[in-house]
């Protein structure tokens, strides 16, 4: 069970940190300057790397449900323990959009507004809006070359005590091309907890965020399976 516990709290600090990056801090306040899309994206690949070094020898610091997926199609996991991860990544998702609802409820005249909580998305009314073609393809890119990294360097061919390191950076590299179009998901637990407590647009668009990762991780997996882990 410690090691759903530790996917549950890693996937819970990371929506925390992320999407409260995003709706606390990343915007304009009276008399703070926003962090922008870079400090979003920090946010982001920061939280993976703390996460990494903190459970990474628990459970392997999957949070998130596609990394799970490509992990079990390069048959480095069994199915038993990705259901059981996939389900306390949804679950400290959900906790951690919880907490952070919380956080912003108490600000004077706070209302939920679509896309609230750091949700991702597309199409009129989101950031860039960016069509459907767009988002699906650059959610699907994404992952797949954050899959393909993460099973690259925690394997014989990579250094493991970097690999913290070298997936966190690469997960901000993937939010610095990716948020003005989706808001960057490449991880459907992250993108459940917030549009769960949104609704509307956030939760339509959901499943976008289920499909494209998924289906980019599947492929990164079988590129990596069949034409690198070999010998």
């Amino acid at each position: 069970m410690k090691k759903y516990l530790a996917e549950c709290i890693g996937t819970f600090s990371l929506v925390l940190f992320g999407c409260g990056a995003a709706a606390i801090a990343g915007v304009n306040l009276p008399a703070i300057s926003g962090i922008g899309l870079l400090g979003i994206a920090i946010a982001f690949g920061f939280a993976v790397v703390a996460m990494a070094y903190a459970i990474g020898g628990i459970s392997g610091c999957h949070i998130n449900p596609a990394v799970t997926i490509g992990v079990l199609v390069a048959g480095k996991i069994e199915w038993k323990d990705a259901v059981g991860y996939i389900i306390a990544q949804c679950f400290g998702a959900i906790l951690g959009a919880g907490v952070l609802y919380l956080i912003l409820s108490g600000k004077p005249g706070y209302q939920m507004g679509e896309w609230a909580l750091g949700s991702n998305g597309w199409g009129e009314g989101y950031l860039g809006a960016y069509n459907t073609a767009s988002a699906f393809i650059i959610e699907a890119v994404m992952t797949f070359l954050f899959i393909f990294v993460i099973l690259a360097v925690t394997s014989k061919f990579g250094n493991s005590t970097m690999a913290g390191l070298a997936i966190g950076v690469t997960l901000m590299l993937i939010h610095l091309v990716t948020i003005p179009v989706t808001g960057t998901s490449v991880n459907p637990a992250r993108s459940l907890g917030p549009a769960l407590f949104a609704g509307g647009k956030a939760l339509s668009q959901l499943w976008m965020f289920f499909v494209a990762p998924i289906f980019g991780s599947i492929i990164a997996a079988l590129v990596w399976k069949f034409g690198f882990d070999k010998g």
